[in-house]
């Protein structure tokens, strides 16, 4: 979509299993802690994925770290930059968070907000922040087609879900 609040709000329980609604802009984009998300219009990747869990409730925390491992995994291999996992929702680049993830569950579904700074410029960046951002432009000196990155967080994504789906089934 071109425009939403957030695209956490576009998903509903009606939605199928892997579901995913991307937005060129959010007017009330969150993060953790209701901390907000902004981002210049087209400049960021903004979306949520819906998941469907079978493991019990308990376990679905840990799909933060799924979805975070995801994200570092494929801007590590598009981009070369040495992305990691930041316990518990978000990704940096050199101590600096080029990435968050936000899980929101309800009965029988999740969905995973996903926000990662791609094409922002330093000064586009927000200030007001506990860990300091940056964005893939920055980091690289380049810009970044935004739909191979998505295609690339959602293949891994894919991957790291069904990998944990299995390990927690099969117990």
């Amino acid at each position: 979509v071109a425009e939403c609040a957030s695209t956490q709000r576009e998903l509903d329980g009606s939605d199928a299993e892997g579901t995913t609604v991307a937005s060129d802009l959010q007017s009330e984009g969150r993060g953790r802690l209701g901390r907000r998300w902004e981002a210049p219009a087209g400049r960021a990747l903004l979306f949520s994925v819906l998941l469907r869990p079978t493991p019990p409730m308990a376990l679905w925390p840990e799909l933060s770290l799924v979805a975070g491992d995801a994200v570092a995994a494929a801007l590590r291999v598009q981009s070369g930059v040495a992305a990691e996992l930041s316990h518990p929702n978000d990704v940096l680049i050199g101590g600096r968070k080029v990435a968050g993830i936000l899980p929101e569950a309800s009965a029988g579904r999740v969905r995973l907000g996903i926000g990662v700074n791609v094409n922002q410029a330093a000064d586009e960046l927000p200030t007001e922040t506990p860990k300091p951002p940056t964005s893939l432009r920055v980091e690289t000196n380049r810009t970044w087609e935004r739909a191979p990155l998505l295609a690339a967080i959602l293949w891994e994504l894919e991957r790291g879900y069904e990998s944990w789906q299995s390990l927690h089934t099969n117990r």
